[in-house]
């Protein structure tokens, strides 16, 4: 459809515009041509009447006997006949063998495949030497009853119907040529109008702070701009979130990168004093060494954090053998678990591989950081080595299970949910850690759309250990 008002932007206001006006003026000149029909057909009526009456009495003019039909036109009927001035009337009376007996000569006579029946009126449209002209005619009966009736034609032209039917048609649109312009008025002000809580809401959205995230208030918008606003309320509601979890991780990553920095500082003033050993130097140093890798163990693990939580799009997927993965993992980390006297496992399918669809970078760093956090809170001596063990489990069409237990204190069950909570680091615990690294497992987790849970690894045992599993989907 084409539309009315072209704009280099779609507005809402014209849309509705367009298709309330295009519609209307659909209507109008649809209007138009069936008042033209119907204005012709008016005009016709009165006239053909007066025609056919013309016809019937000329009709009653004619006389016959069984030898000859007669006709002899009164002078009186004759001024009749040429009494209008706008249309010319024209008669022809035809004699029972076809002869001419009176009128116009070259009025054209009815269709030879007609029906003939006497005394009937018809009307016909015909042209008579170029102009078109309404015909009446009746077959007369004679008194020969095997001669053919006789044929009386009375025919006018159609100037006087053509002036009727505009004096009606402008009667009837002249009216319309005013109202159309109102109705578009009407209908551009009615749209203004009801557009108006539109408008009134932009006015409220534009006023707002840049720091108000407060839902809007739904009460006083239309029926039909109740889900929008419903949707920008829930909207606000998840910025909002999101900014406070943002300000809550600011907040928590600079507290815990205060205290390595704190100590760093601390150790260096230290060194520095002049009374200072060659020995204080030397666990100054060693202090420096251990709070710088800290900071750097802790500025990683935010980085993989925000690694996993970034964007919110899906992860490039590929196939990936998470036993191997896992094996992979356990083989770096055997030397920090030697060092801390740790006795570290796997287990895995027999000639089997552990086929899932994965980020196999994401996969390591998960993986990676559970066994980081069974080794940071498992105690362990040479005398009585801890044990943490990776296990992967299941099938392809059931979905595989990683596993990563240890011989630790365990977690209790009301700390099982906050201890995947960005820096949440359980109380009586003396463990290195940035309080990250299973906030990192369930993001990632989220992202390959796994499950996370935490239970004992061995129930009713003192200690119970922790148990961490991560459900991974039937491929």
């Amino acid at each position: 459809m084409v539309k009315l008002f072209q704009r280099r932007q779609n507005s809402l206001f014209g849309e509705i515009l367009d298709w309330m006006l295009t519609p209307l003026l659909l209507l109008w000149a649809i209007t138009f041509g069936l008042t033209w029909l119907v204005a012709e057909g008016i005009a016709r009526v009165p006239f053909d009447r007066s025609l056919g009456q013309n016809a019937k009495a000329l009709a009653q003019l004619v006389q016959s006997d069984e030898r000859s039909v007669r006709f002899q036109l009164p002078q009186s009927a004759h001024e009749i006949l040429h009494a209008d001035d706008t249309d010319e009337v024209h008669y022809q009376v035809m004699g029972a063998k076809g002869e001419f007996l009176s009128g116009e000569a070259n009025l054209p006579a009815p269709h030879d495949d007609e029906k003939l029946v006497t005394n009937e009126l018809r009307m016909r449209d015909d042209v008579l030497r170029g102009t078109p002209i309404r015909v009446a005619y009746i077959w007369v009966r004679v008194k020969d009853p095997e001669a053919r009736p006789a044929l009386v034609q009375v025919a006018e032209t159609l100037e006087k119907r053509s002036v009727l039917a505009h004096e009606i048609i402008q009667g009837v649109m002249l009216p319309l040529f005013v109202i159309l312009p109102l109705a578009v008025l009407l209908v551009w002000l009615a749209l203004a109008r009801g557009i108006q809580p539109l408008n009134q809401l932009e006015d409220r959205i534009r006023k707002r702070k840049p720091d108000d995230m407060s839902p809007l208030d739904e009460s006083v918008v239309p029926t039909e701009v109740l889900p929008l606003v419903s949707s920008i309320n829930d909207l606000l509601t998840r910025l909002q979130d999101s900014i406070s979890t943002q300000k809550r991780f600011l907040a928590d990553a600079a507290h815990q990168l205060k205290t390595p920095l704190a100590g760093l500082r601390m150790q260096a003033d230290l060194a520095q004093r002049t009374d200072a050993s060659a020995d204080d130097l030397k666990q100054s140093l060693k202090q420096i060494g251990r709070a710088s890798m800290r900071a750097t163990h802790t500025v990683n693990q935010l980085l993989a954090l925000a690694r996993a939580e970034s964007s919110g799009a899906p992860v490039a997927l590929q196939t990936c053998d998470l036993a191997a993965l896992t094996m992979d993992v356990v083989k770096d980390s055997l030397p920090r678990a030697m060092e801390r006297h740790i006795d570290l496992g796997f287990e895995g399918p027999d000639d089997t591989r552990a086929l899932i669809q994965g980020n196999p970078t994401l996969l390591k760093e998960m993986v990676r950081n559970l066994i980081d956090n069974a080794i940071n809170y498992t105690p362990s001596s040479q005398a009585k080595p801890g044990v943490v063990t990776a296990r992967v489990s299941g099938a392809a069409t059931s979905g595989w299970l990683l596993q990563v237990e240890d011989s630790g204190p365990g977690i209790p069950q009301a700390e099982r949910e906050r201890v995947f909570e960005p820096f949440y680091r359980a109380l009586g615990t003396e463990a290195d850690g940035s309080g990250l690294g299973l906030a990192i497992v369930l993001e990632i987790a989220d992202k390959h759309r796994a499950k996370v849970s935490v239970g004992d690894a061995h129930p009713g045992d003192t200690p119970p250990g922790a148990c961490f599993s991560v459900q991974f989907g039937a491929a």
